[in-house]
């Protein structure tokens, strides 16, 4: 579904300049951003003398405790912003810092470090292990992590506690979804970055997905980032990031945010 105008029902305008973003705290407070990118471009060349811009300037600030919602077509820069600011990826100009830290410039065992102890990745396709239970899947990030949530409580956040032996193949779409969150969340990272993470599902199913990522974001204090083409979960964010050709067209607050149970599409 391609994203609509960004004028949507429940949002109020940001500032003036589309790629601002102002910290969600009190005014009178001093928030430092978790992330903060400046002219952020990315370049592909796919072959001879084709030049791809999936980002053409991004400024942008995310904070801790954050839910935000990408939105934007397909080819709108998306995916690129999502995996520069995971580590998947590096710009081709401009800055991007996270906890101040510069990252623009980072090396691969830089990148490697900062993935594997502050982000958690939730993808369209769940990725588990079809040899291995919901436990085991889990565990696999647990073994590596510093500071790890045991496997069994990771599990419990996404309510899956009654299918914690099951193996993939015994578990619907929406519980290898959950899964894959469990997984992703066990490491108590505080960034989690979610491509499509309803695509493959129905509304109903779709809508316990989006619940786990709401309440791991609540409890936790956890970034969250959700990429989609539906209008209709920007209600859940507290900020709704529109993106088209590359750049920032418009950054809108919810006066108020919905719950997930109150979305349909």
């Amino acid at each position: 579904m391609t994203a609509p105008a960004p004028a949507a029902q429940g949002l109020k305008a940001m500032p003036e300049h589309p790629g601002a973003s102002a910290a969600p705290a009190d005014p009178g407070a001093t928030v430092h951003a978790l992330f903060h990118t400046h002219g952020l471009v990315k370049v592909y060349h796919p072959g001879g003398d084709v030049e791809v811009r999936a980002l053409n300037g991004i400024d942008l600030d995310l904070y801790a405790g954050e839910l935000i919602v990408l939105l934007g077509a397909s080819g709108s820069g998306k995916s690129t912003l999502l995996n520069i600011l995971g580590g998947l990826d590096v710009p081709t100009e401009g800055t991007l810092t996270y906890r101040g830290e510069d990252l623009t410039d980072a090396d691969d065992r830089a990148l490697t470090q900062f993935r594997r102890n502050a982000v958690g990745f939730v993808f369209q396709f769940y990725n588990l292990i079809p040899s291995l239970t919901a436990r085991e899947n889990v565990a696999l990030i647990t073994d590596i992590a510093p500071h790890p949530m045991p496997p069994e409580e990771a599990l419990a956040l996404v309510d899956l506690a009654d299918r914690m032996d099951h193996f993939p193949s015994q578990l619907s779409g929406g519980q290898q979804q959950r899964v894959a969150i469990a997984r992703a969340i066990a490491k108590r990272p505080e960034v989690l970055l979610c491509d499509e993470p309803t695509g493959a599902l129905d509304v109903k199913t779709g809508i316990t997905v989006l619940a786990a990522i709401e309440r791991v974001n609540r409890e936790l204090g956890t970034l969250a980032v959700i990429i989609t083409h539906n209008v209709a979960i920007a209600g859940m964010a507290d900020r709704v990031i529109h993106l088209s050709d590359g750049r920032i067209t418009a950054i809108r607050r919810n006066r108020e945010r919905l719950s997930v149970h109150t979305l349909s599409w």
